[in-house]
């Protein structure tokens, strides 16, 4: 087993994979990304995956080198060389001097602790503020150094995750996932306009509670409505559904999750 990349038409060991210093992508963080789990060489909503990036494209002036079937086939193909089984998968597309970069990363997927998803994570509450009105909070951009100095704050602190609120104080998204509460049995999550991605799993939780016919409130959410929420969870594509049992030093909801339970159930069963 070994660690893939495919860049710009070559699969390549990772130590020789080179792009140029000069390129926009490198120097401006001009580019776009998606991150994603393979297990047993299956990623669920890969065709989501890929629409999202190439119809992020537009708003940055990316001119894709390759279309999605073929993105498809690339990680694929990159898969079976690697050997994972439980895999961690980005693609990238990059602005190059001479059009744009793909790359496509395929390493062994590190998932967290099974008893964090007993426990739940605990996540403080950020000082970066989301611009909601800017298109950049809609799409998966590689320039994330905010996000990342963030995430890097709260670890430092001794938590897992970092909650981000908009200019308006209300809760947009984690640094690194969507995020979900639970009240009287019904599931909320911050309307698109907060200022969070619509993100794949995001997308995939809301599909399993129109399925299930459990009520959803899409909204504007203060740090409060965590506070008195009975339960809460975050989501992105590599861990999946991880409980939230803390925010800063409050505890939150009922010591054993109900229906943040069922969303995991649910979505690993996919994985399967």
């Amino acid at each position: 087993m070994k660690e893939i990349i495919f860049l710009n038409g070559e699969f390549l060991p990772a130590e020789e994979a080179k792009l140029s210093c000069l390129a926009p992508g490198f120097l401006l963080g001009w580019g776009l990304f998606e991150t994603m789990r393979s297990y047993k060489n299956k990623i669920i909503y890969l065709k989501e995956h890929i629409k999202r990036i190439l119809d992020s494209c537009r708003l940055l002036d990316l001119n894709p080198r390759y279309p999605a079937a073929k993105l498809k086939a690339v990680i694929a193909q990159a898969l079976k060389m690697s050997g994972f089984k439980d895999a961690y998968v980005r693609l990238t597309l990059a602005k190059s001097e001479k059009g744009t970069d793909t790359a496509v990363i395929i390493k062994k997927y590190n998932a967290p602790a099974q008893s964090k998803y007993r426990e739940g994570f605990r996540a403080s509450i950020c000082g970066f503020r989301q611009n909601e009105n800017s298109y950049f909070s809609q799409i998966k951009a590689t320039g994330r150094l905010l996000y990342e100095l963030e995430f890097n704050e709260a670890r430092k602190k001794g938590f897992d995750e970092g909650l981000i609120l908009n200019s308006s104080g209300f809760i947009a998204e984690g640094t690194r996932s969507n995020v979900f509460l639970v009240k009287d049995k019904q599931l909320l999550t911050p309307h698109l306009s907060c200022g969070c991605l619509d993100g794949i799993t995001r997308g995939a939780i809301l599909d399993l509670a129109s399925k299930y016919k459990i009520n959803t409130y899409k909204g504007n959410f203060t740090i409060q409505d965590i506070y008195s929420c009975d339960e809460a969870f975050l989501t992105n594509s590599l861990m999946g559904v991880m409980p939230l049992s803390g925010v800063e030093k409050e505890k939150i909801g009922k010591a054993k999750p109900g229906l943040t339970k069922f969303f995991i159930d649910k979505y690993n069963s996919m994985l399967k």
